[in-house]
């Protein structure tokens, strides 16, 4: 369903600071480092210790000195050449004699400050600088350069323009309905007046509704390519932050964004994420998913039609979003993206397909019927999982074995053929699988037997898998009584090979007591019960997650229903154990298979149990007889 030839590019502006602005900035720091570091102009000054600064006093050599702050003291002397010799010295110590013996000797005295050290201003201005430095990249930042600190409120919605290939309906297989209502958005916002004129109003708001996998977010994409308009997207969770208020600005930031590029597409992908029923949540009213909500809720409603801008959203869970947003006016249109069927599947296969070296044995017709129930991700994944294991055998094309691997993979988990297992316990893995596969071959309801393994694949030491003959949308009551039959088939097959069972038989027991119980409350399928429902799902749309069943029925009634469960269970059991006996000889035969060639595939099991050929089968390779590697 998904064609990943060419994502197109989001339009992310890389903030980029003003390179005048920068220079400016270094040039003052250079000019300012500079100013205190400057060379000094004057004559060499010579330090000399202040026992011989009293040397050259006592011998009249001192002309001129300058007293610092009591501390130091600079003047001149005369040189042996004649020329005067700069000086300065430390006054270690308060020598009281220092000015009587200067007055004595005629030496001019003068006095003054000593100027600060250049590095210690440096380090003082230091603070100053780092403080204008920040504000001023900061105040960058803010003008939308940089990182978004101070863009809690904007919206994080991404547009992808129209360099390279766009997507088209072309790119998206099947889905002629969801096609067919999505085509008049297209034309309403290539041709507007074509609807104006008439008075009609596009909708507003288009859902897109279905399962995960199935192609919602690509067809919004195709709809913004097919009309050759701007498409920004965003996801339904980008708008909640801890910080109150920042979902509602974001809201008002898309919709500005939209205004100013429409005609545009806004697509909103996982809307349950922020449209979930008002009033749920633990924090009442002012809870911010609630306040995004009504934010989105006034959006919706205020801008006019006119202005060419269609909401499109995604979701798989339509049942939990608010009514107010399903409202004509809002998201007055769903468009259900269904599951693929045979032929949509075959579609798909071939966009993906023409991307890796297929081999000559390859059947895409054939691979798409043994694909039922596959969404178009699924039969996505399909394809990189063959070629994945093409390239690991080193393989010059994907062959037929390489698809059945990966569909093994998808539907049952990655083989681990290394696990260590003791005999005995491989030997009733055995038996337990085989009174799962042997029941395929009795009940007249249960679907075909695909392939049943005792090659542990997940956390299951075996697998008996079966896959229907076409697709199917809805199942029989037959069906359902087969498929609890087909649950104890392993259960029964431990009991009368070892007298006891495994905590292997939990998940079938699980299985069979479920459908058990909703044949009874929920599908009618009781006649003692009658066509009525019992109990209804209390859902709490906050979680989003069904955790309890309330109780709407009396004591007497919860006891019949037990009951009635409990009859369905025993008639599954009685007749999973009435087969098996009768056929244990097969049931042996087939566990003693399964030790030695570990995996056999449905046509091995006809075989080797004398059953006639099916007509048609869903295994995509032929048996291959021997140990299976």
């Amino acid at each position: 369903m998904f064609n990943d030839d060419k994502t197109p590019r989001p339009n992310l502006r890389a903030g980029r600071p003003n390179p005048f602005a920068l220079i400016f900035f270094l040039l003052m720091v250079g000019l300012f480092v500079a100013y205190f570091f400057r060379g000094d102009t004057r004559a060499v000054i010579q330090e000399i210790p202040y026992s011989a600064f009293t040397n050259h006093l006592e011998r009249n050599d001192i002309t001129a000195v300058k007293i610092l702050d009591n501390t130091a003291i600079e003047g001149t002397l005369r040189g042996g050449s004649g020329d005067p010799i700069h000086f300065k010295t430390l006054i270690p110590y308060q020598d009281p004699t220092l000015l009587p013996s200067l007055r004595e000797k005629g030496i001019n005295v003068s006095g003054a400050v000593s100027g600060l050290s250049p590095l210690r201003i440096f380090f003082e201005f230091l603070p100053w600088l780092i403080g204008f430095g920040f504000i001023w990249f900061m105040f960058r930042n803010m003008q939308g350069t940089g990182n978004k600190a101070f863009q809690f409120g904007k919206s994080k919605a991404k547009r992808y323009l129209d360099e390279g290939k766009k997507v088209s309906f072309s790119d998206v297989a099947g889905q002629k309905d969801a096609k067919y209502e999505l085509e008049e958005v297209v034309s309403f916002l290539k041709n507007p007046q074509k609807f104006t004129k008439m008075g009609a109003k596009i909708p507003k708001g288009v859902l897109l509704v279905g399962m995960p996998g199935t192609g919602k977010t690509l067809m919004a994409r195709a709809v913004a390519g097919e009309a050759g308009v701007a498409y920004f997207h965003m996801s339904g969770s980008d708008f909640v932050e801890m910080f109150v208020g920042v979902g509602a600005s974001r809201v008002r930031d898309l919709f500005d964004q939209g205004r100013r590029n429409a005609p545009c597409i806004i697509f909103i992908d996982e809307l349950d994420a922020v449209g979930r029923t008002r009033g749920a949540g633990y924090g009442g009213g002012h809870d911010e998913r609630e306040q995004t909500l009504n934010q989105l809720l006034v959006e919706m409603d205020g801008f006019d039609s006119k202005e060419g801008i269609i909401i499109l959203a995604a979701t798989n869970r339509p049942d939990v979003l608010d009514p107010a947003l399903l409202r004509p006016g809002r998201f007055d249109r769903q468009v259900l993206v269904a599951m693929p069927d045979i032929k949509e599947r075959e579609a798909i296969l071939q966009i993906h397909a023409a991307k890796i070296p297929l081999g000559s044995d390859i059947d895409l017709a054939r691979i798409a019927r043994a694909t039922p129930g596959m969404s178009g991700a699924d039969i996505a994944n399909l394809v990189n999982e063959a070629a994945l294991f093409a390239a690991r055998k080193d393989k010059a094309t994907v062959e037929m074995p390489d698809f059945e691997e990966a569909r093994d993979k998808i539907l049952m988990g990655v083989a681990r053929k290394t696990l260590v297992i003791s005999d005995k316990e491989r030997h009733m893995t055995a038996v337990h699988e085989a009174g799962h596969a042997l029941l395929h071959y009795y009940l007249k309801n249960a679907d075909p037997l695909h392939k049943v393994t005792i090659v542990p694949h997940g956390r299951a030491l075996g697998m008996a898998m079966s896959l229907p003959e076409e697709d199917t949308y809805s199942r029989t009551k037959g069906w359902i009584e087969d498929r609890i039959v087909i649950c104890y088939g392993g259960w029964i097959a431990e009991r009368l090979c070892y007298n006891e069972t495994t905590t292997g038989t939990k998940q079938d027991i699980q299985q069979a007591t479920e459908m058990a119980r909703h044949m009874v409350c929920e599908w009618g399928m009781a006649d003692e019960m009658g066509p009525v429902a019992y109990g209804q799902e209390e859902e709490p749309i906050f979680l989003g997650k069904e955790i309890a069943r309330h109780k709407d029925y009396s004591e007497d009634t919860a006891q019949r229903i037990d009951k009635s469960v409990k009859r369905i269970l025993d008639a599954a059991q009685e007749q999973a154990e009435q087969i098996l006996r009768t056929q244990k000889e097969k049931l042996e035969s087939l566990a003693e298979a399964l030790m030695v060639r570990e995996t056999l595939v449905d046509d091995e099991v006809r075989e080797l149990l004398g059953f006639p050929p099916r007509e048609h089968s869903n295994s995509l390779v032929a048996p291959v007889s021997g140990v299976s590697s």
